[in-house]
């Protein structure tokens, strides 16, 4: 049974959430703030954690922030916030997904399932393309030996453009490969992180390639 952790500061979503998780199959534990809930990581195993943003004292940003420190837990972010820089933002402290408030709880419980789908998927084959190489089994880049610290998502994005290098793979494409079947989110959502990955690869951006009015390709120089 697969243990989920919903932090919020507002009791009646944290119980929404609960009802329709446990309805799936979950064990829930909830915490009312960011303190709490990183004592909570601190001291038990969880699969994933729901994670609103809008805290007092505490947001969400800074708990990500922390829980990134000792954990790669797998974290859902709440959100009435949609601009750009929150996202990327939150992509570049290691938020798996974002949900944004109002929410369908069935579409909560979709993305949590497709986000574990994801991390149950490994491989521990080295993609090595010259002096890049992507490894899966620890999750890690590295360049001229030097490692590349990408969120997870952004490695996984990564990780299937270069599983298919140098074909054009399109926006729908890598939403349903890397964010799943029942992903309830638009193009938009492939740009913003493709944006982040490449600001992450710096020099090496340029392997990330944009195939106008189409997606994107891996591809070594």
């Amino acid at each position: 049974m697969p243990k989920l952790l919903i932090v919020d500061d507002d009791i009646h979503l944290r119980k929404l959430v609960l009802t329709y998780a446990e309805l799936d199959g979950y064990q829930c534990e909830e915490a009312e703030n960011g303190q709490k809930a990183l004592e909570k990581v601190n001291s038990k195993q969880f699969d994933i954690v729901v994670l609103d943003v809008m805290m007092p004292e505490l947001d969400g940003f800074e708990t990500l922030g922390e829980i990134r420190k000792r954990s790669q837990v797998p974290v859902i972010m709440l959100t009435s916030r949609g601009e750009e820089y929150d996202k990327l933002l939150g992509f570049n402290l290691g938020t798996d997904d974002y949900v944004e408030k109002p929410f369908s709880p069935k579409e909560l419980m979709a993305r949590i399932g497709a986000v574990l789908r994801r991390g149950g998927k490994k491989s521990c084959d080295n993609l090595t393309f010259g002096e890049f190489c992507v490894s899966p089994g620890s999750r890690t880049v590295t360049v001229g030996g030097k490692v590349i610290n990408l969120p997870p998502k952004e490695f996984d994005l990564l990780l299937y453009l270069v599983q298919n290098e140098r074909l054009v793979l399109s926006r729908e494409q890598l939403l349903n490969k890397v964010w799943g079947y029942d992903y309830y989110g638009d193009a938009r959502t492939v740009d913003t992180h493709i944006k982040s990955l490449r600001e992450h690869l710096g020099d090496n951006r340029r392997v990330i390639q944009t195939a106008w009015g189409v997606g994107y390709k891996f591809e070594y120089e």
